[in-house]
């Protein structure tokens, strides 16, 4: 089972490019974050066409969330539980080939002096006791996404100059290994732990892309059971090198059946 992530940033304004490589790779499931779409405004017939059904989390302008497999989607969740009053649409998870599967935009939390640093934390509380009570269920699950968490030093280009940033700040890195130490694996450094410069988000300025000035902020963390059956997980620079890009690339994780 091949799952990719990619946050499309516009599913609308990037559909070619988003088309264009699903047809080429093939993915049995894709997870898309920053949709920017409400949900019946998604462009379903582009993706029917290819293949997959869809399961949607939108929202106007802003966020938005979708999971797509080759598979119908069942027992399907809308939204992170542990804040009833929180709209904002950054997950949906189903059942795919006996595998939870999730798609999670998690919040950026930016700027640090307001209001959206707590509720980036929150979030990550949140998502740790939801994975706390799918690791309870002894059932295999995949939690892919846009983390807007750089993990280590290693995975930003220039480390002093992303301290104080939400995505980097020791509490965003303190609260992503309290998730991952539950027992989850995270697939890509497990594949590949010596990895430098692996990055798959780079910015539109400053010469970003080119100079090659990116961050690793996208993941798949693995339940035990996910993690004995991980073949591979890899960056796909290619979709970034494009023309109308989005400022992520896909990460692609292979799962034996």
């Amino acid at each position: 089972m091949r799952i990719a992530t990619w946050n499309v940033n516009s599913v609308k304004a990037r559909l070619g490019n988003v088309t264009e490589w699903l047809d080429s790779a093939k993915p049995d499931v894709v997870l898309f974050q920053e949709i920017k779409c409400e949900t019946a405004a998604f462009p379903l017939q582009a993706f029917q066409d290819l293949g997959y059904h869809c399961a949607v989390v939108g929202q106007k302008a802003y966020n938005g969330v979708a999971l797509l497999s080759r598979e119908e989607p069942t027992d399907i969740i809308t939204r992170l539980p542990g804040e009833p009053e929180d709209e904002q649409a950054r997950y949906v998870e189903a059942t795919v080939g006996g595998i939870r599967i999730a798609s999670l935009y998690l919040p950026n939390g930016n700027p640090v002096g307001t209001e959206k640093y707590p509720y980036k934390l929150r979030w990550m509380d949140r998502l740790k006791a939801h994975a706390s009570s799918l690791l309870a269920q002894e059932v295999p699950f995949v939690l892919g996404g846009d983390y807007n968490v750089i993990p280590e030093a290693r995975d930003v280009y220039d480390p002093a100059a992303w301290i104080t940033d939400a995505l980097f700040r020791p509490e965003t890195r303190a609260k992503f290994r309290e998730i991952t130490h539950l027992g989850l694996v995270e697939a890509f450094r497990a594949v590949h732990p010596d990895a430098e410069r692996a990055f798959t988000f780079w910015d539109y300025q400053a010469g970003a892309w080119p100079r090659d000035n990116g961050l690793r902020i996208d993941h798949f963390l693995l339940s035990p059971q996910a993690a004995d059956r991980l073949v591979g997980c890899a960056i796909d620079k290619g979709p970034r090198g494009q023309e109308k890009a989005s400022d992520h690339t896909p990460v692609v994780l292979e799962l034996a059946v």
